[in-house]
């Protein structure tokens, strides 16, 4: 994705070590379901370039898992406390920094420094390492309202899409993040991506 200006990225960078713990919106599971809207997917689209070098990087991480249940998960309390305390900790732990050569960037799981696609790859890798499946772990390509491409991480549960992103630190519903959406993972191939249907804003 295309860096931040290095005034933001500062900025970014002192609020997410200040931000207070992800609370409010999804802080109950109770009555979200009229709030909360589902991302519709379009037409197949390529992945971006630096995901094919991730894959090729971190072949775990891309790798195809057998899907014995489809659909989305039951966003439990339990599942919620795990959204909320990685999404916490990989915007404490990941220090905001601009990219120098864009056309070397290379997403990485949990560098010291990093750009907003090595906030999404890190949390979608730390839900992987708690149980969660691949299917509903989805990485999605954004543009953000100054014009910049960035990386969040989309979680598909019973109470709607749910975005993990280094730039706010509560969870949302994708419906309620101020982008315009233009493409993202399929569920069941990590590697394929699809075009989104409502790009919003």
């Amino acid at each position: 994705m295309r860096r931040i200006s290095a005034s933001l990225a500062v900025a970014i960078a002192s609020w997410c070590l200040a931000a207070p713990a992800a609370a409010g919106l999804l802080g109950s599971t109770i009555g979200l379901r009229p709030l909360i809207q589902r991302i519709k997917f379009d037409a197949p689209a390529l992945p971006p370039m630096a995901f094919n070098r991730f894959c090729h990087r971190y072949e775990a991480e891309c790798r195809s898992r057998p899907l014995f249940r489809g659909g989305p998960v039951q966003l439990t309390p339990e599942r919620l406390k795990d959204l909320k305390q990685v999404n916490e900790a990989v915007n404490r732990d990941i220090v905001a920094a601009r990219l120098d050569n864009e056309a070397e960037e290379a997403w990485v799981l949990n560098p010291a420094r990093g750009d907003c696609n090595d906030y999404a790859v890190t949390k979608r890798h730390e839900l992987l390492k708690r149980g969660w499946p691949a299917r509903v772990l989805l990485l999605s390509e954004v543009v953000v309202p100054g014009g910049e491409h960035h990386l969040v991480l989309v979680v598909r549960t019973n109470e709607g899409d749910v975005v993990l992103d280094n730039l706010n630190a509560q969870l949302r519903p994708w419906s309620r993040a101020p982008y315009r959406w233009v493409r993202m993972q399929l569920p069941n191939s990590s590697k394929l991506w699809t075009t989104i249907a409502d790009r919003r804003v």
